[in-house]
């Protein structure tokens, strides 16, 4: 199956009410588990790659590799580069053949964040690569504040004028959500998400939800919300997998046979989260 867009994705996910994981990947193992989980499931998945890992493992190697592997695929398997924190990052990853790019402003005033955004949606279109951005600002689990802060949450008629300045494809905006391991359960807004649903026409993302409960995850999904970004949570997975097959020594000294054997908990940790977004049990 030829590799999906990543806006057609989630417009499909938006129609059929149903959430997409995104899921941040640093390696060819790691990205090999994502498409075979949503192969088992028979539902769309993104791969995506966070820039930071660039000295791990270069965006160019990566693209290629992910977007090989999704045109193999049995499921529409879309690729994406995350947090492009700069024009420069975003539009390198456009150029090392990512059909999909997020350009991060958020930490940058409305007007610097519009302008950025704009410049990379110029540039990405030209060559068919989705654009999505973020409005509000989505913080570190880590401080409360940025939880609890309503000042960095996503301002409903913000989003409208965001997204008709920019012609972005996909908008990632801030209801209570952060990165990375949360210091206590979330809150989301819900009444806000509601609220943006119905004044954009464009997929919505929600980025930090490793760790956030089932239940407002689903609930986030029948709201209207279509991307939801796992990062924390896979990695978190593959390290208790390496570390439970290390402590058993069932392949003492062999660390392909540890590699190989982390295959499948690490499968069915998407395969999971993959039914999780899928509350009202839809099906290609």
């Amino acid at each position: 199956m030829p590799k999906a867009t990543v806006k057609d994705v989630l417009e499909h996910a938006t129609k059929h009410r149903y959430g997409v994981a995104a899921v941040n990947t640093l390696n060819i193992e790691t990205v090999k588990y994502v498409i075979e989980a949503a192969q088992r499931e028979k539902m769309p998945v993104i791969v995506q790659f966070y820039p930071g890992f660039q000295d791990y493992t270069s965006l160019k190697h990566l693209a290629f590799c992910a977007c090989d592997m999704a045109e193999g695929a049995t499921v529409p398997v879309a690729v994406h580069l995350d947090h492009s924190s700069s024009y420069d990052i975003a539009v390198s990853g456009i150029r090392d053949g990512f059909p999909s790019v997020m350009v991060d402003g958020s930490v940058l005033s409305y007007g610097e964040n519009a302008a950025m955004t704009k410049a990379v949606v110029r540039v990405a279109h030209v060559f068919g690569v989705d654009v999505e951005a973020e409005l509000g600002h989505v913080g570190d689990a880590s401080r409360e504040e940025d939880m609890d802060n309503t000042d960095l949450y996503t301002p409903v008629e913000q989003a409208v004028a965001f997204v008709e300045e920019t012609g972005c494809d996909a908008l990632a905006i801030a209801v209570g959500n952060a990165h990375g391991p949360y210091v206590k359960t979330p809150n989301l807004d819900f009444d806000r998400i509601r609220a943006i649903r119905a004044a954009v026409d464009i997929p919505l993302v929600m980025h930090g939800c490793s760790d956030i409960p089932d239940a407002q995850l689903q609930m986030a999904v029948n709201l209207g919300m279509s991307k939801f970004n796992i990062a924390t949570e896979y990695f978190r997975a593959m390290y208790r997998a390496l570390e439970k097959e290390i402590a058993a020594k069932t392949f003492d000294g062999s660390a392909v046979g540890l590699m190989m054997h982390i295959r499948e908990p690490m499968i069915r940790f998407v395969a999971e989260k993959i039914r999780l977004l899928n509350p009202n049990g839809f099906s290609l």
